[in-house]
């Protein structure tokens, strides 16, 4: 026979799914099969069972769930009576309990049953299903005193008609009152009782119930934005500089759809983190302008903006009566009510009083559960590095939430911070000096950046046995990360790099190029995810580029502090004044990539960065040339632009990169051909800057150089010329014309001066 546990109440509003999914969790601990019963059901969908259902995967057949609904079960007891009725459920439990080890049974819910004497009924049906008795009563509206006698009033009721009654919870007690409830009921009862206090979190409905509550439209909004809890509501009616003290975090903005004033207000304040709303409602059946929805998507663009066709006053009215649900597509929820409930009511002894024989097989979930039951017995702290990344933040919660570890988050603290609130999360993040003294799992931030403890402890990697793995494991572990899994092996196959070689290029072009600020803003700056790896795989370019260039063209192997030096302060003096150099054609095509990407959810001034990333790859050779010819390195690079535009050697190789390479020897030979260019175009800026004075305008520089070289260019131009006119180019095509341009290097006059 099955051991099973009936979770029922006294009226409405007990929030007993929180009760109902603890129970289930201490029950799958112990049983490898648990089954589930709902002796009465209304009609439609049952979100705390499908909740279970999932979580617990759960096989039991859908069919087997419900007794009756609410109207069959009516009209069984006005015909038949009682007897028939539960005579009825109690065969339909038991062809539950035969299959199962433990079953969780629900009781009726009291919300508009029709049906008499409710308690009593939960209360037989318990004793002929033979379960133990688990009541809850709701502590909202209730000072400690009066609610301490709801909770004996329950017991004696369920307990006077013969209930074994296991424990007494009090759900959703206000939270100052939690601690006095339990004192006053202490030592009362000849069972235990827990006290569960109210948490915001679970009575706070997310955007996502918020929309179906009203029948809404989403102008705008991700699926995390619409996860979001929504914690209150403040509605827009006066000016913006007195309406932006009033946001709350966690907050909806109810407002007239033509206050446009006040949505971007609002997202503006949500994108400085000052607060972080849950969304904005706009009432009235008005819409913003296209311009001021453009404006909203980049300012914020995962954060909801609804809509309603009815005002601000009956849409206030309908959002009061909406509240919090578990249902599947809240998982953050679920773990919530689990955290509150583990945190709340002694499990083990309660499991003890479940009398549940456990089984001998051990299914991953009843191992998953042993893990962290010991992880609580013996709380650890554990340091989670990447902190800022969502699925660490969102694993965080869930373990503070449950009381598995404390934690320290690594990363910059106003971005973890920001991203926590973006992202809808509750992690109570202790202040730097802050001493935690509470009873449950703490966690706070340190940055790597600017801790003490980065030189407390940096004279001890240095003397750590395994210094040399660790480094390297840090080093590895970047470079897959950001310049992806096949890094290395792309450098082997293309320029016959060694892994060392790899490793030694990607720690050079990582610092030469400050790519680690740059990656850290693109993944801590909100924006959709498809734009952020579009950003992403484009800063891979200048990253693939430097270090093939550092491979080809510097003393092999590479010394990374060496290289660093030689280029880190160049290319971060000479990188601003790029913009300025390019061609106009070069200069609208990066606008057009960083407007496209703004479009579609970055930041305008992050995605044209991005985007001119890499044209500062060309600097490297302008820093050679610079140093070869002892001349200023300002000079250089503005000669080394003004000469690709010049002979136009930027448009030849963008033709190559248009070229097929899904071959193997025809990507090697596209990569050779933009090598040799590039090359070319180092050489010829050697060849004029050696030839001419430095007090000489670029313009008069190419003039001298074309004087000097007329017969050759003018043949040169006649080749490229006919190329540029030729519709789609080709391997060949191509290859004459880098012959072309490299024919060029060393033929003036002034070729044997360097």
């Amino acid at each position: 026979m099955a051991r099973s546990v009936y979770v029922t109440g006294i009226g409405r509003g007990d929030g007993r799914q929180v009760v109902e999914l603890g129970v289930m969790e201490l029950l799958s601990r112990r049983s490898g099969r648990v089954g589930v019963f709902r002796p009465l059901a209304h009609d439609g969908p049952d979100p705390i069972y499908d909740l279970l259902r999932s979580r617990y995967r759960l096989s039991q057949p859908a069919g087997t769930v419900v007794g009756l609904g609410y109207d069959e079960a009516a009209a069984v007891l006005a015909e038949k009576g009682t007897d028939e009725l539960v005579s009825h459920l109690v065969g339909r439990f038991h062809t539950v309990a035969r299959d199962y080890e433990a079953v969780l049974v629900l009781g009726t819910d009291y919300a508009d049953t029709g049906l008499p004497a409710e308690l009593a009924l939960n209360a037989r049906l318990a004793n002929e299903f033979g379960a133990s008795v688990l009541p809850v009563v709701a502590g909202t509206d209730h000072e400690p005193e009066a609610l301490a006698a709801e909770v004996r009033n329950a017991h004696h009721a369920y307990a006077s008609l013969g209930c074994d009654v296991i424990a007494m919870l009090a759900n959703r007690v206000p939270d100052g009152h939690a601690a006095e409830v339990a004192r006053v009921l202490g030592g009362q009862l000849p069972v235990p009782v827990y006290v569960l206090p109210e948490d915001p979190a679970l009575a706070a409905p997310t955007v996502s119930q918020v929309v179906d509550a009203l029948g809404a439209e989403v102008l705008q909004g991700d699926p995390d934005g619409l996860a979001r809890d929504v914690r209150g509501f403040v509605f827009g009616g006066a000016t913006l500089p007195t309406f932006l003290p009033a946001l709350t975090e966690g907050c909806m903005v109810i407002t007239p759809g033509d206050r446009a004033d006040l949505v971007v207000g609002s997202l503006a304040a949500h994108a400085a983190g000052s607060p972080a709303i849950a969304g904005v409602l706009l009432t009235t059946d008005r819409r913003p302008g296209e311009e001021t929805m453009a404006l909203a998507a980049r300012l914020s663009p995962g954060t909801p903006v609804l809509a309603v066709s009815a005002g601000s006053f009956p849409t206030a009215a309908e959002l009061m009566t909406v509240e919090g649900r578990l249902t599947t597509a809240t998982p953050r929820k679920a773990e919530i009510a689990l955290g509150l409930f583990e945190s709340h009511v002694d499990t083990g002894r309660l499991a003890q009083r479940l009398s549940v024989v456990r089984s001998g097989r051990v299914t991953p979930m009843m191992f998953e559960h042993e893990l962290i039951e010991r992880s609580r017995s013996d709380r650890r702290h554990i340091v989670l590095p990447e902190g800022s990344e969502e699925r660490v933040l969102r694993a965080a919660e869930v373990l503070l939430r449950r009381g598995v570890c404390d934690l320290t988050l690594l990363g910059d603290e106003t971005a973890i911070r920001k991203r926590v609130a973006e992202l809808g999360l509750d992690l109570g993040l202790l202040e730097p000096d802050e001493v935690f003294e509470g009873q449950g799992a703490s966690a706070r931030v340190v940055n790597p950046e600017d801790s003490p403890l980065r030189e407390r402890f940096a004279g001890a990697i240095a003397k750590h046995p395994l210094r040399r793995e660790i480094v390297a494991t840090v080093v590895v572990n970047e470079m897959v990360d950001f310049g992806s899994a096949t890094f290395a092996f792309r450098l082997a196959e293309e320029i016959g790099a060694t892994t060392d070689d790899a490793v030694r290029a990607f720690t050079a072009a990582v610092d030469i190029f400050r790519l680690r600020d740059l990656w850290h803003r693109i993944r801590t700056t909100p924006m959709p995810t498809a734009v952020r790896d579009r950003l992403e795989q484009e800063t891979n370019r200048v990253l693939e580029r430097g270090a093939r260039s550092l491979l080809l063209n510097r003393p092999q192997p590479i010394v990374i502090s060496a290289d660093i030096a030689r280029y880190r302060d160049g290319v971060r003096a000479l990188a601003d004044q790029v913009p300025a150099w390019l061609p106009a054609p070069l200069s609208e095509r990066v606008a057009a990539q960083a407007a496209t990407a703004a479009d579609d959810g970055a930041p305008l001034a992050l995605a044209t960065e991005v985007y001119h990333l890499i044209q500062l790859f060309p600097l490297l050779d302008v820093l050679d040339i610079a140093d070869i010819a002892e001349r200023d390195a300002h000079e250089v690079a503005e000669l080394y632009f003004a000469l690709n535009a010049h002979l136009e050697i930027t448009r030849l190789i963008g033709a190559v990169g248009d070229l097929d390479y899904d071959r193997r020897w025809a990507g090697l030979a596209r990569l050779a051909l933009r090598d040799d260019l590039y090359e070319s175009l180092r050489l010829l800026t050697l060849d004029i800057a050696s030839a001419t004075d430095p007090e000489d305008l670029v313009s008069e520089k190419l003039d001298y150089w074309e004087q000097t070289n007329r017969s050759r260019l003018a043949r040169a131009r006649a080749t490229l010329t006919e190329i540029f006119g030729v519709t789609r180019h080709d391997l060949a095509t191509l290859s004459v014309a880098a012959r072309q341009v490299r024919s060029l290097a060393g033929t003036s006059e002034s070729a044997t001066v360097v």
